[in-house]
């Protein structure tokens, strides 16, 4: 008896004890509770803060005000597709991991987008192929295509045509990819060549000749503009020159024209720069039409295919205008 007596002694004494370790737990757990939560709130707004002051690459972002509002993306994108303006990329060394295969094909900076993967069509690119890559940009020049493009990563248009020249194009990647001093050098580089090169037309073709920029295929004529590529930018940009005089305002203001075998001798310069994949200065001459004209009976006509004309970069115009440069510095040889 005496026993039992000292054990349920011993075993009250126990559950004494550890209600009294049991409350200051309790009470330890609530007051720590409490102090983690304070330091939880902190550092949530730490983080929030950190995502707009980091230097991390990984967190840091900027607000960029595009045709659809304001987008956020990151400062240093470093998984792009771009579905246009792929030539300001390559100038300033970024390669993107995907783009449509018409501008893959450009045959001014090709070799440089070895791995870079098909997306598709331009203007219908694969939203499946893209989502495959993972980017954190995409670049368009189509604003149809934001609703779909965006739900995959942040996304940036610059429609067609806004962008109208290359120091404006190059300028506007280069602040949007954080690489201005990069861009200022590619154009300061390309400013000298220029005006080698329009020095040199200077010297050789009379400052009062007219040029006309035009596209001829089996079904249909156009002329184009100072930024519409087929070497307009080149010819009207580049090296200052001018349309003929009567349809100048229009030309430059549409951009381009479609042309009938009647309204031909009106767009046609001095000299014409004619994009055809499919007829030579020898056809053209042997043609009824286009033999009227003087820029094709004096041999002032440079043809080129529509792979060489078409793009519209600041690479493949630094190229064209020297194709061009050499074409018409030579032509001013052959006739003294």
């Amino acid at each position: 008896m005496s026993s039992n007596i000292k054990w349920y002694r011993r075993l009250g004494m126990l559950l004494i004890v550890t209600m009294l370790a049991l409350t200051v737990v309790a009470c330890g757990s609530k007051n720590g509770d409490q102090s983690t939560e304070g330091n939880s709130n902190q550092q949530n707004t730490s983080e929030v803060v950190t995502d707009e002051t980091t230097n991390d690459e990984e967190q840091d972002f900027k607000i960029i005000t595009t045709v659809n509002g304001e987008i956020k993306v990151p400062s240093h994108p470093k998984r792009i597709v771009a579905e246009e303006y792929l030539g300001s990329l390559i100038a300033l060394d970024v390669i993107p991991v995907g783009a449509p295969g018409l501008t893959l094909d450009n045959m001014y900076f090709k070799e440089a987008l070895t791995g870079v993967v098909d997306t598709g069509a331009y203007g219908q690119m694969s939203s499946e192929q893209i989502f495959e890559l993972q980017p954190d940009l995409i670049i368009s020049g189509i604003a149809e295509n934001y609703e779909v493009l965006s739900k995959i990563a942040p996304t940036i248009t610059i429609p067609y045509g806004d962008l109208k020249n290359a120091h404006e194009e190059l300028t506007y990647f280069g602040e949007l990819l954080g690489m201005e001093q990069e861009a200022k050098d590619w154009l300061a580089n390309y400013d000298q060549i220029i005006a080698e090169a329009k020095q040199k037309v200077d010297e050789a073709i009379p400052a009062d000749a007219s040029f006309s920029i035009i596209e001829n295929t089996a079904g249909s004529t156009y002329a184009y503009g100072d930024n519409f590529g087929r070497g307009g930018q080149a010819v009207y940009q580049a090296l200052g020159r001018k349309p003929p005089a009567a349809i100048a305002d229009h030309i430059m203001e549409k951009q381009w024209a479609e042309i009938s075998e009647e309204t031909l001798p009106q767009y046609a310069g001095d000299y014409i720069i004619l994009t055809s994949n499919d007829r030579t200065l020898e056809d053209y001459k042997a043609d009824p039409i286009w033999s009227s004209l003087p820029a094709v009976q004096n041999n002032r006509v440079f043809v080129w295919k529509e792979e060489v004309s078409w793009y519209y970069d600041p690479i493949a115009i630094l190229s064209q205008t020297e194709q061009l440069t050499d074409w018409l510095t030579g032509l001013h040889k052959d006739n003294n």
